[in-house]
């Protein structure tokens, strides 16, 4: 560090900043316990923001604004090949290489409708400083080699592809990705609103790039794009954590910003031109129907409405007070119309405020509809508009809304994306368009503001007229299934690649093939990965890191208390050991446990229940909690759980509510159990297109034990046919009354043993209010008198499974799985680190850039002791599971450097050392405390992994899976069945 750079501070703070950047502002928020600071790069106009808190995951993102004007994915396209090589790390494939070279706890890129952002986080220094060196020269200094792009986004192959006679495909990753994401009625749903509600900005088009229309995208386009838009002059770097900004500026200059000079081109969003009237559009989304299904409720009915842009606090902080207001829970009164009517299904997942583009909008819709529907739906919305805006809502709901927001303001997140990099993008869509992230962090005091604007009764009544009624850039799409709609889109991309290959020369033919050859050839090379930057064993941790837990007693029961930094929030838990159920119990104990915090309780139904739970709290949830013992897969243990969490001011009203929920509930309100199966039904068929492949790898290894089973009878395929039996057994004409009526009774047997079983507490909350806070719940909960029962028993199970799941789908999904052994067992930890040896050595090459696929891989799942592969969005079928099998020759056969192996393990170790939320982490550790996985067994696992050999990769490859019996699970579409058959699996359609 230069004496410059170590003096230079802001002007009212002391914020040290390098010379090449002047200090903007800074702001301190306490209720997200950090200061944001800003800052400008001289030379080139970049903006960096950091979040400076008392943190060690440190999060970094460099964001671009993109903003394409077609459908090609040019933007999409880019954030693929951008990372595929650079200047100063010219190997073939750098970003997936570091994250086998890492400890990283976040990797990724994303392309969104107007940027496109590369972030990542790291607990350890060293490994952060690797990736931002990696990340920048790969942003700012790509090679953008032209092989590359024609892997990653898109190219033509013969069938064979070194015989010209064969068929032209379509092939690339991207490609393939884009037909996978577009197989999804909602992703078409969306794009659809887009293209109308948007008819000139960037919104109009799809940024991930539509299948007809990639083929189109040009490599000099590609380049053109990079040029004009990957310029600091166009970025936004946004950084978290304990790592001064000094620090992180200083690397920005010497590694990126000093090559560059300032660029005149400012890339910006125009504001939409607005309708003078509403518009009623409608289009067609690919539906391929299982045998007789019919079409006539498959369609989807969503209005939308044009709102003001994103980077007036004021106005974003309205629209989303009146979106909750109106649709918050089942009592909010546009959401109680859209579950209750009779025009649809269900609510569409395209309802509420939608804010990350530079003018939002405001979304409402059923889907399950009939087309001729409409103008019905259209109706019942505006009537339910115009009756807040004539009658207003009490007083208590929108007060409900403020603690919602205050409470969403509050908690530390982390347990999905790391919390630093959730703050990153809740401030990145205002960083974009030039806006203040700080007013988009700093909630409170805009919270406090809309109280004092609530109390006007007046105040949601005007603006439901002023966003919606009298708005008249509003949009009512008709989103109908249509049965030939893939059919004539096959035939077409046929058409299109016979009339391209009849154009070729016969020179140009042999151009196809040669590049072909020189793709594959690139494919297989070699590269030298030394050229990058690494952690290595001697950097990992030696102790895992598990929370402290107090064990005392709560309401006469012994019991457990984390003291976390949960930034005034408690978390409850009541846990009981699940009773012995009978197979119909068993069978409807996930649907009992979604419902069971949506009925009515005593004297409250169901609409009083919400409203409660909306005032009090951040939600409540039961669930079954069912593992595996840690030494034999077969025998189980199990147990119920109900949750929730609150501000630490409502901490014995959440008790209050959780004790009246689980006491209480009721199942005499039949119509709401209608409702909530159906809902749960249409998010579970919506699921196939992002999970599929966690579908498929789950029902190939359901034969392999009693919890695999129950993971494919409750999450998996088989759960999905379960819940369309169930669903249309309520709705059947005849026997449907009697048939919700037998669901409500088994809820009330589910219900009645749970009751009785005895119960022990978990609470996590801060040591400061920990006496406090636990004698608030002990007043509510009570010492309760419990009945003995025997706890539930699973039958063992082995059975071989080879399966074919027909479903509406462009794309494939491939499983294989093989019996294994659990955790305590010597070679649990040789084949953990052997399913990221084999993804990162061969599948990843084979499947993904070779086949065509978006992802593929392996992993151990020593709860249910077996070994998986799998691939995501897939082209190709029988030919990735031979790629499944030749991965096992190729550990068996190939000679392995150890660089591979420890390559393997950090990844392993990076998932062990994953941090989470504060409650996230506490939960974590006590559930495998619970289920036996204490920290001593957790510890030897850790210590059996960093131990693994090369040797003992090939053995345990050899024993369970060269000589293991495979289970074979596909997802597939109805038009690839008919192609290829059924490759000798059962044929099974969703």
């Amino acid at each position: 560090m230069s004496s410059d750079a170590a003096n230079n501070t802001g002007a009212d703070t002391d914020i040290k900043f390098h010379p090449s950047f002047t200090f903007i502002r800074s702001e301190r928020i306490d209720s997200l316990n950090l200061t944001l600071q800003e800052f400008r790069h001289i030379k080139t106009g970049a903006l960096h923001y950091h979040m400076h808190a008392d943190n060690r995951e440190n999060v970094f993102l460099v964001a671009f604004r993109t903003v394409p004007m077609d459908s090609t994915g040019v933007a999409h396209i880019l954030e693929h090949t951008a990372l595929c090589g650079s200047k100063k790390y010219p190997v073939r494939d750098p970003f997936f290489m570091m994250i086998r070279r890492s400890l990283n706890t976040f990797m990724n890129a994303f392309t969104s409708s107007d940027w496109t952002a590369y972030p990542f986080a790291s607990q350890n220094k060293k490994d952060f400083n690797n990736l931002l060196d990696v990340y920048l020269d790969a942003v700012f200094f790509t090679r953008l080699d032209e092989l590359d792009f024609l892997q990653e986004g898109h190219r033509v192959e013969f069938k064979e592809a070194d015989d010209t006679s064969t068929e032209l495909e379509y092939k690339g990753v991207v490609f393939n990705e884009m037909k996978g994401a577009m197989s999804s009625p909602v992703s078409v749903l969306w794009q659809e609103v887009s293209k109308y509600l948007y008819p000139t900005s960037t919104y109009h088009y799809n940024s991930g790039g539509e299948p007809q229309d990639i083929p189109d995208l040009t490599y000099q386009q590609l380049k053109d794009f990079h040029k004009t838009h990957y310029h600091p002059s166009n970025a936004v770097f946004m950084t978290f954590g304990d790592i001064p900004a000094i620090e992180h500026q200083k690397k920005f200059e010497e590694q990126a910003l000093d090559a560059f000079d300032k660029l005149d081109v400012e890339i910006n969003v125009n504001p939409e031109k607005r309708y003078l009237a509403p518009i009623a559009v409608e289009e067609a989304y690919a539906f391929d129907a299982v045998g007789e299904e019919s079409l006539d409720e498959k369609s989807h009915h969503v209005m939308s409405w044009l709102l003001g842009p994103c980077t007036s606090l004021d106005e974003m902080m309205k629209a989303n007070l009146l979106s909750q207001v109106l649709l918050d829970n089942s009592s909010s009164p546009l959401r109680q119309a859209l579950e209750k009517t009779d025009l649809g299904a269900a609510p569409s997942p395209l309802c509420g405020l939608e804010d990350s583009n530079y003018e939002m909008c405001f979304l409402c819709g059923i889907e399950g509809s009939k087309v001729e529907s409409a103008q019905a739906f259209e109706n019942m919305v505006l009537d339910v508009l115009n009756d807040v805006a004539e009658n207003g809502v009490p007083h208590d709901k929108i007060e409900a809304v403020l603690h919602q927001l205050e409470l969403s303001q509050r908690e530390v997140g982390g347990d999905s994306y790391p919390f630093g990099l959730q703050l990153i993008l809740n401030g990145l869509t205002a960083a974009i368009h030039r806006s203040e992230p700080a007013s988009l962090l700093n909630l409170d005091p805009v919270i406090e503001s809309l109280r004092e604007d609530i109390e006007d009764p007046e105040f949601i009544k005007n603006l439901v007229r002023e966003l919606l009624i009298t708005n008249q850039h509003r949009v009512r799409l008709t989103l109908r299934p249509d049965e030939n709609l893939s059919q004539r889109k096959e035939q077409a991309e046929k058409e299109q690649l016979a009339a391209i290959k009849d154009s070729l020369s016969d020179d140009e033919k042999q151009a196809v093939v040669k590049q072909a050859k020189a793709l594959a050839e690139r494919q297989t090379q070699e590269d030298d990965p030394e050229i990058l930057p690494k952690v290595g064993l001697s950097d990992v941790p030696a102790e895992i890191k598990i929370p402290q837990s107090l064990e005392q007693e709560i309401a006469g029961t012994d019991s457990t208390v984390y003291q976390q930094g949960t930034n005034g929030l408690v978390y409850h838990e009541i846990i009981c050991e699940l009773p012995q159920l009978n197979d119909e119990e068993l069978a409807l104990l996930p649907y009992f446990s979604s419902c069971i915090t949506e009925l009515g309780c005593g004297d409250k139904d169901y609409l009083q229940m919400q409203e409660w739970q909306s005032s009090v709290s951040g939600g409540i949830h039961a669930q079954h909690s069912i593992r595996a013992l840690t030494d034999d897969a077969q025998k189980t243990r199990a147990y119920y759980i109900f949750s929730g969490k609150a501000l630490e001011r409502n901490n014995k009203k959440l008790a209050e509510l959780m004790w009246q929920t689980l006491n209480d509930v009721r199942f005499d309100e039949t119509d709401r159990i209608v409702e909530l199966v159906t809902q749960m039904r249409s998010r579970r068929e919506r699921s196939v297109t992002g999970s599929g492949h966690s579908l498929a790898m789950t029902a190939a290894a359901s034969g392999l034990s009693p919890v695999a089973a129950l993971s494919h009878q409750y999450g998996g395929l088989a759960g999905i046919r379960f819940i369309k039996s169930l669903d249309d057994s309520h709705a059947d004409t005849d026997k449907g009354e009697q048939s919700v009526k037998q669901t409500a009774r088994v809820f009330a047997d589910i219900h009645a043993k749970i009751k009785a079983a005895a119960k022990s507490y978990m609470l996590t909350l801060e040591a400061h209010k920990q006496d406090a806070d636990i004698t608030g719940f002990e007043e509510v909960w009570k010492q309760q008198a419990s009945a003995e029962h025997a706890g539930l028993v699973l039958p063992e199970i082995k059975q071989q499974t080879k399966q074919m799941w027909i479903a509406n789908t462009q794309v494939n999904f491939c499983a294989k799985a093989y019996p294994t052994v659990t955790m305590e067992h010597d070679d649990a930890a040789a084949l953990t680190v052997l399913g990221g040896f084999l993804r990162n050595g061969y599948l990843h090459t084979v499947i993904r850039e070779q086949g065509g696929a978006y992802g593929g891989g392996a992993t151990h799942d020593s709860n249910i002791a077996a070994f998986k592969f799998y691939s995501y969005r897939d082209p190709r079928l029988s030919e990735t599971l031979d790629d499944f099998d030749t991965a096992i020759d190729w550990m068996l056969d190939g000679e392995h450097e150890p660089r591979q192996l420890e390559e393997a393990i950090l990844g392993i170790i990076g998932g062990m050392d994953k941090p989470g939320s504060p409650a996230g982490e506490a939960r974590a550790a006590f559930h495998n405390e619970l289920h036996g996985r204490n920290r001593e067994k957790l510890q030897q696992f850790r210590q059996q992994v960093l131990s693994v050999t090369i040797d003992d990769l090939k053995r345990v490859a050899d024993q369970y899976l060269k000589h293991g019996e495979a289970n074979v699970a596909v997802i597939t579409s109805a038009a690839t069945y008919e192609q290829v058959g059924d490759l000798g699996l059962e044929v099974i359609h969703l």
